[in-house]
């Protein structure tokens, strides 16, 4: 592969056409002018002028700057090759974003802090491939399973809760996304974490289903339980003055199907009632077991900056004594 070390001096060459436009400026403004009565004596004139030789000089100096320029770039050439492994995990986030999840009893409340927590997880997860799949009464695939972890937090920063229309709790059709995404990989480990507050009333496909279906492709499911049961705040605006304001409604967590889901498939099922248990539950899923991989990069490099060096100190000197051959004063 070629490529420049420095390409920001290639920026120079934007130079030349403007020396070249001074130049014939410069030199139209100082020709004479010689009035011939016969177009016959112009016959007699050299071919090569003086003006045609300046020129040519010229050009070979701006040969001379293209080179040195192009050489001040560092222009190099990759050829050797490198192995390396790496300990990756295939992660899926499955994250409800179903209407429950504005409850503030996390805060601000449970959507947002489970996206602080989850990316935080991201950020540690150095290697892995993660993705993204939300859900409510529909899932969605946010993003496919990538190692660009900016991707994946830039997309999880913009998430929002869904909108009434399309609300519920799907989270069989979740889990079968996720598995969608995961069956093909080449990774020992591969995982879904699930974070939800309810229990599933939506979709085609049952939960239980769903778990049996990940353990023929070998995939674990992690499952996190988040908020409190019984009556929990949520934001509403009061009617009469507009501003925000408290009420309280039941709610009621389906722990047995999260933690059938995570025995099924021999993963982990844990329950938070604070932020402080969300974080604690990532960090244990940090300590997640990695398969060893091994990776293949391209790092020797090839200088070749005197390709064009020294084709420009030639040039140079050919037009020193180009110069003194044509130009030499006679005694």
């Amino acid at each position: 592969m070629f490529e420049f070390t420095h390409p920001w001096v290639l920026l120079l060459l934007g130079f030349i056409p403007l020396l070249i436009l001074w130049y014939f400026r410069w030199s139209h403004k100082r020709e004479g002018t010689i009035r011939f009565s016969s177009l016959s004596l112009i016959r007699t004139i050299s071919a090569l002028s003086g003006q045609r030789k300046v020129n040519f000089l010229n050009g070979l100096k701006l040969l001379v700057i293209f080179f040195l320029v192009i050489a001040l770039a560092r222009p190099r050439i990759t050829s050797q090759e490198s192995k390396s492994s790496w300990e990756v995990v295939d992660i899926m986030l499955v994250l409800d974003i179903s209407g429950s999840m504005r409850a503030e009893d996390f805060k601000p409340n449970r959507l947002e802090a489970a996206k602080l927590e989850a990316l935080d997880f991201i950020f540690s997860r150095e290697h892995d491939r993660i993705g993204l799949v939300v859900f409510a009464g529909e899932s969605y695939l946010q993003c496919p399973l990538t190692v660009d972890h900016d991707v994946v937090t830039n997309i999880l920063r913009q998430v929002t809760i869904i909108d009434e229309q399309h609300d519920g709790t799907a989270i069989g059709m979740a889990l079968a996304m996720g598995i969608n995404r995961l069956r093909d990989s080449e990774v020992e480990n591969k995982v879904i974490v699930l974070l939800s507050d309810g229990s599933n009333n939506a979709g085609e496909l049952d939960p239980i289903t769903a778990a049996r279906m990940a353990t023929d492709y070998d995939i674990t499911i992690h499952t996190i339980g988040i908020g409190r049961n019984g009556k929990v705040p949520f934001p509403a605006v009061d009617p009469f003055t507009g501003r925000k304001r408290l009420i309280y409604q039941e709610m009621e967590i389906d722990e047995e199907t999260l933690l059938t889901l995570s025995d099924v498939t021999s993963g982990q099922y844990s329950r938070t009632n604070d932020r402080e248990g969300l974080s604690a539950i990532f960090d244990e899923l940090d300590k997640l077991e990695r398969t060893e991989v091994y990776v293949t990069d391209y790092s020797d490099y090839k200088e070749i900056y005197a390709w064009f060096l020294f084709p420009a100190v030639a040039l140079a000197v050919s037009n020193r004594f180009i110069r003194q051959f044509w130009f030499r004063q006679r005694d």
